[in-house]
């Protein structure tokens, strides 16, 4: 499929993520949610294959039953011009294969918390009977926190499903194939303990256990080897987690944990000091019924043991009658095999056409559908609520086993039912970007309304206010929201300062909240300490929080005025920026705020300062270079200190003209 595709309207396709043998794996956006989802669509040469769509289905089935924070969650299943299509959630992270590869040795802590979560995944699955067939670090995701979970439900099946196919048939991935899969044998429960016993094994040495030129070959090693000791690989591994091993992966199933709760349970316990000195787990048999080759010296010692006195003619005879014997009962059992076959033949006949199959009763009210599903010769098992916003209050969601499905007589469907619409607990979205916030709210429904004023404190384009208190249980379609939004900083039309006192310019600038900063000159019109000029201008409009110069004079000059030298000293001050994680808002667009500001007082001590007061406060956004007057009595020094974020980052207090 083709970058910027978008599915269904909602999807759009980014790039491939993987392909497999049943389907394709893109990584797209969905569009009304704004996140991030994995998309599988099946593959256009298999989706005329009724038993690769079929496959394809009980995935569906099998994930939208099993709600689990270690398994991958399905949002959605769709079909668009004959395509079929899983919507999955996103896990941005590597397989587990390719984590054992980068990561190995992996410490056994680490091993023990990754398969805990794959084991309570599997236990759900198995709580709701169904079992995933194809356990294998391919099918485990490990995110970038460290949270697993399980995918790929492809060939997952219910208990309660009849299929020939299954006996004789080898699903799954044969390097993690249980012994009786291996010898043609259903899948139970324990088959999946088994594969996580394999791949526990694989994690604690880095390699399989079994391996071979072909999968038939290494079907056979499960079947007849036993798995080798992951202590022979690391002598450091405590025999208490090699018997967690020993015990998944035994030949036998009866010998092989009974849940993987178990399992889990035990794999929990496998360091602890209290099993330091457990002796090695030891199976009760290993015998699965193969075919025993009885040894040469054994045929010998039978044959020695033949009476003496027997003549030779009764040794010549004896073959004979064996042969013939041999051949009867070849006969025999050919007659009883094609019997049983027969047989079992006929009883799944008649097992298939007394199947029943589910019937729709979706939207029906529960007692029209109970009516429906006891005609069918079914019964109603447990009923369980749900929210929706697409079934009415007190109609039926769906059923388990869903509509469609055959299943035997007195069989009991489950049902779901409508509790009605969905509420949404509303947000506290004080803060968050107006742009973001809303276009999630309308995609879900939402009416927003947006109204606007200044603020001190928040950027432009943030929530100030919201009209619906956080927490509150709301149905989306049915509520209006009125956000008050931020514009920034108030605008100020500046006033005429020239002729007022220093006192009166910083009452003026503390009321406004502008900063303001000065410099000092002779004049022969201007009162001493008052202003002579001010820039921007008188009239100018300006934010709060900017900077205003402003001109001060220091009276008539004297006689003495030689005495006083003046002079400038230009300053750069470093901007300390921020972690760029935290630089992209909520909409993706940057502010001041995200991008990182640093608020700086400057300080200045000469004639007419002192470090009591500051001389100037400023915002920087970036490497910042300012001029700073100085008037000082000759053979006098003066000083300057930079702070920020309360620390002293630039300080002179040896300033004269002659070394500035």
């Amino acid at each position: 499929m083709r970058e910027n595709y978008v599915l269904n309207g909602r999807y759009r396709i980014l790039h491939s993520l993987g392909e497999g043998g049943m389907a394709n794996v893109y990584l797209a956006h969905d569009l009304i949610l704004d996140r991030d989802v994995a998309v599988k669509l099946l593959r256009l040469d298999l989706r005329d294959d009724p038993k690769t769509n079929k496959r394809f289905q009980r995935e569906a089935l099998a994930a939208t039953e099993l709600v689990n924070p270690n398994i991958v969650s399905v949002y959605d299943v769709g079909e668009e011009n004959g395509m079929n299509y899983l919507v999955m959630e996103y896990v941005s992270g590597m397989d587990l294969k390719n984590y054992i590869k980068v990561n190995f040795p992996i410490p056994y802590q680490e091993v023990i918390n990754i398969l805990e979560q794959v084991l309570s995944a599997v236990q759900v699955a198995h709580d709701h009977d169904i079992i995933h067939r194809d356990l294998k670090p391919q099918n485990i995701l490990v995110d970038k926190n460290g949270q697993v979970k399980i995918t790929d439900f492809g060939i997952a099946i219910a208990l309660s499903e009849h299929s020939l196919t299954q006996t004789n048939t080898v699903l799954g991935s044969v390097h993690y194939l249980s012994p009786e899969q291996a010898h043609g044998g259903m899948a139970t429960k324990k088959s999946d303990i088994y594969s996580l016993g394999i791949i526990l094994y694989e994690m604690l040495t880095g390699k399989v256990p079994f391996d071979g030129e072909t999968a038939v070959s290494i079907a056979i090693k499960h079947y007849q080897e036993d798995v080798p000791s992951v202590r022979d690989v690391d002598p450091r591994i405590p025999q208490a987690l090699e018997n967690v091993v020993l015990k998944a992966t035994a030949k036998q199933p009866e010998n092989r944990y009974e849940s993987s709760q178990e399992m889990g349970e035990d794999l929990l316990t496998s360091l602890s000091d209290k099993r330091a000195n457990e002796p090695k787990f030891i199976p009760h048999s290993n015998d699965l019924g193969e075919t025993k080759v009885m040894p040469m010296a054994d045929i010998k010692n039978g044959i020695n043991q033949a009476s003496p006195d027997e003549d030779s003619e009764s040794k010549n005879k004896k073959p004979k009658t064996r042969k013939k014997k041999h051949q009867k009962l070849r006969y025999a059992l050919l007659v009883i095999g094609f019997l049983f076959v027969l047989m079992f033949g006929l009883i799944t006949w008649a097992n298939q056409t007394q199947m029943i199959e589910v019937p729709d009763v979706t939207e029906m009210s529960e007692q029209t559908a109970t009516r429906k599903i006891e005609a069918a010769s079914l019964t109603v098992g447990s009923v369980s609520h749900k929210p929706s916003n697409s079934v009415k209050k007190d109609r039926i969601i769906k059923t388990n086993p869903r509509y469609g499905f055959k299943v035997k007589k007195n069989h009991k469907v489950n049902l779901m039912i409508s509790s009605g619409v969905k509420k949404t607990t509303f947000r506290n979205y004080r803060g968050m970007q107006y742009k973001a916030v809303a276009r999630n709210l309308r995609a879900k429904g939402f009416t927003v309304i947006r109204q606007n004023n200044s603020s001190d404190s928040l950027s432009a384009g943030q929530i100030m206010e919201q009209d619906i208190a956080s927490g509150k249980k709301v149905v989306a379609k049915n509520t209006t929201v009125t956000f008050t939004v931020s514009t920034g900083q108030k605008q100020i039309t500046l006033e005429n300062l020239t002729g007022k006192t220093k006192k009166q310019i910083n009452d003026y600038a503390s009321e406004n909240s502008i900063n303001v900063y000065y410099s000092y000159e002779y004049s022969d019109t201007v009162d001493k300490n008052k202003a002579i000029s001010q820039d921007p201008i008188a009239g100018t409009t300006i934010k709060q929080g900017s900077n205003v110069k402003i001109s001060l004079s220091r009276g008539k000059q004297t006689d003495d005025s030689d005495s006083t030298d003046q002079f400038n000293v230009k300053l750069t001050i470093p901007f300390k920026g921020t972690d760029s994680s935290s630089s992209v808002t909520s909409d993706n667009s940057s502010s001041a705020e995200s991008i990182g500001e640093n608020i700086i007082y400057v300080y200045l001590k000469d004639s007419t300062h002192t470090y009591k007061t500051v001389y100037r406060q400023l915002t920087i956004t970036k490497s910042t270079s300012i001029t700073l007057p100085f008037t000082l009595k000759s053979g006098k020094s003066g000083g300057y200190k930079v702070v920020r974020d309360g620390q002293t980052i630039m300080s002179d207090n040896g300033v004269t003209k002659d070394n500035h």
